[in-house]
This record gives C-alpha cells, structure tokens and sequence, in this order.
C-alpha cells in the first residue's frame, strides 16, 4: 500500500496551523456505532489523550516525538486520517478517534516500518525501537471507504483465550484500534448480567451459575446453542472478577472510539422459566452438535418484555453503554415452533429500541440467518449484517450477493478464514480485493463496512493487516505489490528474499479462490488417528486449496533472508510458522504412503515410514517449541492464573483443555467436535497428538505382526484423560528457530525417498 501524498496544506485540511495543536475537549460517553458518515466541518472535537496513551504504551521511546492533533472529516462527512511534520516533529491527526489511531498504525507501519499486529503483541510488551520516530517523506492522507469497522466473531472469545487478564486486553485493544476498528464484540462479564437478571425471575445466584459454562465454552451459550455441559461451575468470584474486567474493557474500547458491541436479550432462559413466571412461553430448542440448547422465551409476552428491560438496565449498569447489540436470533439450527418468526423479531428489536433508543441490532450473516421472515418483521435500516459468507462461494452462487441476500440491509463484508483457532496460513484474500470494491460501487450499495470475523483472533497477521486496510483504500490494491512491502514494513527493511517469500505466500496460501470454503485446510498431525484421515477438524477441507509444492518456496526464501532479519521477532516468529505449515501440509502426501505400506502388509516399511512420521511430529514440537506464540503452556497459564483457587484452577483448565481436544465432556458432543479447535502448538504436537499416533501405529503394527485386526481404541477415554491431567507445560520458549526451521527443511525429503 503506497500512501498517497498531499499535494498542498489546503487539500490536507487538517495541517494548518490551527489544527496542528489538536483540539482538546472531553470524549464523549457513548462511541456510538457510525450508522452514516459524520457530517463535514469544524475539525471534530475530541480528547487526544486516550490515543496518547496507546502511542505510550506502543512505542514507549518515540511517544515525545509523535504529535496528534485533530481534523476536520472530508467534504463528504467521511472520517479521515493524515500523516504530516511539524517543526520537525511526525504530526497524525483524524477526524474521530479512530480515524486517528488508524493513522498512527499507518505511520508505525508504512513510514516506520513497525508493525503492531498481533503476533507482536504476544508478549503484551513495548515494542522496543530506538532514536527519534522517522518523519514522513510527504503528507499523507486517507479517507474511509466505510463508516463500520467491526471486530470478532462470536465464537473469538472462546477461542482466543477467556481467561485473558486486563493487561493482555489491553494490548489487545490497541492493536484493534491502530488498525482502525471502531465495533469490538465484548461478551465478557455477560455471566454476571443473566445471573442478575435472572434472580429477579424466580432463580438463585447458584441456580443461574450451575446453568452458564464456564468462560471458555460461554459464546456457545450466548449463541442459544448450549448451557452446562457438566459438573465444573464458575466460582462466583470469577463471574465478579469477569464483570469487573468486562467495564474496564469497555470502558477503554469507548475512550479510543471503539464501540464494545454488547450480547443483546433474545430470549434465552434456563430450565423451569414457565413454572417460576406465570404467562410465559417457552420454545424447547432440541440440541446443538449433542449437547442440550437452552429454552426460548417466546418475545411476543409481556414476561418477554419485562425480562428484556431488566437485563439491558443490568448490563448498562455493568458494562456501561453501547450503541450496538448481537443478537442471533435462532442460530444454527434454532427452532421457531409455533411461534411466528417476524413477529418475534418485532418484539425482540421493540425491547432494545426501549432500552437503548437508536441502537443497532448487529447479527452474523451465516448459514439460513438471518433469514426473509426475520428480515421481514424489523425496520432493516436499523440492523447490521455482518456477513461470514462474502469469500465463500462462486460468483454464480447467489450466496456471494449480500445486498440480495438480506435484502437491502446494511451489511459489513466480513470473512471468517480461521475456524476454531487453527494454526493454519491463509485466507480468500485475492478474492476479498476483487469483491468488496465491486460491492462497494454497485449503486445504492449497503456495504457500510467491514467485519474481521475469524472464529479465533491473533490468528494471521497479513490476513487481519490486508482485510482492515481495505476500509481505507481509495481503490483495489495491486494484491502482490501489497505483500511485498507489507514484508519490508513487517521486519523493517527491504529484504530481496523476505520480499520473494510473501509473493509466494500471496499467490498460493492468500489467493485461495471462492469454491465453497474459506479457510485453508488443517495438517493431519492433529487428526484422531486414522489411515484415511483428510482433515483433523471434522469440518475442515478434506482437500488441498492451494498448490503446496509453490509454498515451499516460501520457507527456501526465508531462510535466504539476510541475517539482520533475524534481529526481527516477526521474522522468527513467520519463518517458525512458514516450516511448521510446509509440514503441517506434507502429512497429507505421507499419510497415503503409510497406508499403502499397512494395506500391502509391507511391515518393514509401514514400520519405517510411521517412525519417520512420529519423528517429524518430534521436531515439529521442538521447532514450535522455540517461539512463544506456539506454546500451549502459555495459552493455558491465563487460565491458572484466573482462576483463585487450586478447586477452580482444576475446572479452569478442564475447560481450556477439552475445548482444544474433545471439545466437551460427553461422547455425543466429542463425537461430532472433537479436534474442531486443534491446533499445531508446542505441547499439543509433541504430547497428546503424539501420543495418539503412537497408540495407533502400534495397534496396527501388532495387527501385521499378528495377522489380525488391530485394537480398538477409545479416543474420548484418553481425550478426557488428558483434558483431567495435572501436566505442566512450559511457558518459556527453547532452542533457535532459524537452526530448527533450517533443520526441518533438510528433512522434508525423507518419507518420500523412503516410500521410493
């Protein structure tokens, strides 16, 4: 992305004197999501001081040497951004608090060749940089395409990491708001508001907390799709501690101009509802992939009414303010019974248009929802779809036209392009660059923004950095020129070999084409042991979607990089990730070959060709071993650290452990998503996935050797086992990732040459 200069202090608008001081005056209590670009006048006024903080926390070195200062929006109303000098000082000045972030992550990233993405913000650390922040060459300016920038999935809470601590969140926060989002989806503290709410309506504080998952499973429950799944409970002091920290995220999201999108009222209640609350009606809802969905309170009642109001002046209280609300009415496979569905959406954005006058109603776009009949039943105009589906499907699918799909509601063109926080490299990027400005110039287009929506967050830098520029682009892209100087921004200098190595990238893992999927597929290291295996997630691509072979080059060039990249954490950390995913994809080219040494009963040779793979699962392990980012240990010390005491810190890591791995407690619902949420981390691969093979490999070695049929195992008993273990993984990486990625490269070959 070149940043297009201004010509002259007049088209800047905002690099006259009198803006050059910024504008200083209070932020305003409510960042309410932008239903219209602001109007065009006066430079906006806004307090710099939460943006200064961000600088501060950032780039704790350069925070003197970098000016903000505010700006008037273009003709149009249209936030905007610019990047100028004064007096020999960088000076980012926008027309919102967003819009000035959006600069300042601009400047770091194009012009200081700093990139705060969120592989850099593993550590929650300052990035470390040193002497004075590098002026600009030339004014700089750029205006929204769109008005709506909105980050999260449902699902991202849980897959990213419930247990987070402030300081994590708001590291967190900052990186969102340098990348311009302005909407965040916050479903934490939600537990506190139903528990509440819900005494008020016939139900005990223990009653309630017995009802609600634990943190890791609750946007399921959220979604209507599931309560409890068994007998571990949130300690009431973590629900308190949740709530708690729920408002001071908030509360941050709103200084920087970020508006928390918060979990809107339904209708879902826990078992008993009619008995305790005389002229309700309740909507049994079956079950989600096994497992029990809650009750839906029918939203034509008066209880339906009372219960909605309760729950918004108890969030309000909790939380705080929000101009917009996520509510899935009926999600995945919800049942209406006999109750008319137009109505009930009536009735449900009736209740959050009495609690919160102006609000907007925001629902995923996925799957049937949100459907004719709901669309048909509420005032269009004050929703927001944002579309999971807008890279999915051919263009001769009528999948692909959201403007059709939900019949002329504003809508942000979203893409999910990781599920279950896979570690996979990848996106439908090409296709997002030929779509969303085709969508963006059909006449009276409701495009209003855009929607980072992978099913897990901090899941692939290039993907989150191209999706949120596209809000800022005056047009599309040149899709490879992008890449290449997104590498030279990313480790801070120009690089022949990084450059040639994200081309590679750009034309195979990020030009995946819409045939029906949109995320790359997993390795079968982390599959349940099978000869047949095809993908570890049961709702992965059971094929490849890019050409592999071209990916390698990727791994060749970066290892040719010059050695002062490897100064670069963001080097080490995309070389680790480069070799772990170039042999992530040769377990689908080496897992045919083992099965054809078992189907010819060559034991010889399934014995080599399996100890081969359980050694490259050895140093697959070793190689994620050596950057933080890959470390199990890590994702499951937030829990530990949660949790207050050694009873909660047990069902803490119950709940971590078994989202990645049998996903519940119960065999139905491992049965159906089991492995849904691998990932290829230290810890993982080396331990349980290994352990799994193991098993496997010498169930069939004994069936060759004896000439029968192998033992069954009972995958659920030792997913459950492990889930219930004690195991302390470590925290810190180990070993050299430039040495351990050139050593894995070396032995790529050796399956194949020995399958001859």
């Amino acid at each position: 992305m070149r940043l297009r200069p201004v010509r002259s202090t007049a088209v800047a608008g905002g690099l006259g004197l009198a803006l050059l001081a910024g504008a200083v005056a209070a932020a305003p209590a409510r960042a309410a999501l932008p239903a219209a670009p602001p109007r065009a006048g006066a430079p906006a006024a806004f307090s710099t001081a939460a943006a200064r903080g961000v600088v501060r926390r950032t780039v704790p070195a350069w925070s003197s040497g970098i000016d903000l200062g505010t700006l008037a929006p273009d003709a149009s109303g249209r936030e905007r951004y610019a990047i100028g000098r004064h007096g020999g000082r960088v000076l980012v000045s926008g027309s919102s608090p967003s819009a000035l972030l959006t600069g300042v992550g601009a400047y770091l990233m194009y012009t200081a060749h700093v990139d705060v993405s969120w592989s850099s913000d593993a550590s929650a650390e300052p990035i470390a940089v040193t002497g004075r922040p590098p002026l600009p060459s030339a004014p700089v300016v750029r205006t929204a395409n769109v008005p709506r920038r909105v980050l999260s999935n449902d699902t991202a809470d849980g897959y990213t990491n419930a247990y987070w601590d402030w300081t994590r969140w708001q590291r967190e926060i900052d990186v969102a708001a340098l990348h311009g989002i302005n909407a965040f989806f916050l479903p934490v503290g939600m537990e506190a508001v139903y528990q509440r709410t819900l005494q008020g309506f016939g139900y005990t504080a223990d009653e309630v907390r017995a009802w609600i998952p634990l943190p890791a499973h609750q946007p399921w429950w959220l979604l209507q799709n599931m309560s409890n799944l068994g007998a571990d409970q949130e300690s009431q002091a973590l629900i308190d501690r949740r709530a708690a920290l729920g408002r001071r995220i908030a509360d941050r999201m709103r200084a920087l101009g970020i508006d928390p999108i918060l979990p809107g009222y339904y209708g879902t209640v826990p078992g008993g509802f009619t008995a305790r609350n005389p002229g309700a009606a309740v909507v049994p809802q079956g079950t989600w992939s096994g497992t029990a969905r809650p009750d839906w309170l029918d939203p034509r009642t008066p209880v339906f009414g009372r219960l909605a109001a309760a729950f918004y002046r108890t969030q309000a209280r909790l939380l705080g303010p929000s101009g917009a609300f996520k509510m899935d009415l009926l999600h995945e496979g919800g049942n209406p019974g006999s109750v008319p569905v137009p109505a009930a959406a009536q009735a449900v954005q009736s209740a959050l248009e009495a609690a919160h006058p102006g609000a907007t109603w925001v629902i995923l776009g996925w799957q049937r929802n949100p459907t004719a009949e709901l669309l048909s039943g509420v005032d269009r105009s004050r929703m927001l779809v944002i579309d999971g589906l807008t890279d999915r499907y051919p263009d001769t699918d009528p999948s692909s036209d959201p403007a059709t799909r939900f019949a002329g509601t504003p809508y942000a063109f979203g893409a999910i392009w990781n599920f279950g926080g896979h570690t996979t490299i990848g996106a439908n990027a090409a296709v997002w660059n030929t779509r969303f400005f085709a969508q963006l110039a059909a006449p009276a287009s409701p495009l209003t923004g855009i929607a980072v929506l992978p099913e897990a967050d901090d899941t692939d830098d290039a993907a989150f950095a191209f999706l949120t520029e596209l809000a800022w682009q005056p047009a599309r892209p040149d899709f490879a020129g992008w890449f290449r100087r997104y590498a030279d921004a990313r480790y801070g200098t120009a690089d022949p070999h990084a450059e040639a190595a994200w081309r590679i990238l750009a034309r195979t893992a990020y030009a995946m084409p819409a045939d029906g999927w949109s995320e790359a597929p997993d390795g079968l290291f982390a599959a349940r042991p099978s000869l047949t295996a095809v993908h570890a997630s049961p709702t992965s691509p059971g094929r490849t979607r890019y050409d592999t072979a071209a990916f390698d080059g990727a791994l060749d060039e970066l290892l040719k990089a010059a050695p002062r990249l490897r100064g670069s954490a963001l080097y080490r950390f995309d070389l680790v990730d480069v070799a772990r995913q170039v042999l992530s994809n040769r377990s689908r080219s080496w897992l045919p070959r083992i099965r054809a040494a078992y189907t010819a009963e060559d034991r010889p040779l399934f014995r080599e060709l399996s100890g081969q793979w359980l050694g490259a699962m050895r140093g697959l392990d070793a190689l994620l071993a050596s950057r933080p980012e890959f470390l199990l240990g890590r994702w499951l010390r937030y829990g530990s650290e949660a949790a207050g005491t050694a009873a909660d810190r047990a069902a803490v890591q119950r709940d971590l452990r078994s989202l990645i791995t049998t996903w519940g407690d119960t065999p139905a619902v491992a049965g159906r998503l089991s492995d849904y949420a691998n990932r290829e981390w230290s810890g993982l691969v080396g331990g349980y996935y290994l352990d799994r093979w193991q098993r496997y490999f010498g169930s069939l070695d004994t069936a060759l050797a004896q000439g029968g049929a192998p033992a069954p195992i009972d995958w659920y008993a030792i997913g459950r086992a492990w889930t219930g273990a004690a195991t302390r993984f470590p925290v810190t990486p180990t070993g050299d990732p430039v040495a351990l990625a050139a050593a894995a490269r070396a032995t790529l070959t050796a399956p194949a040459a020995a399958a001859g």
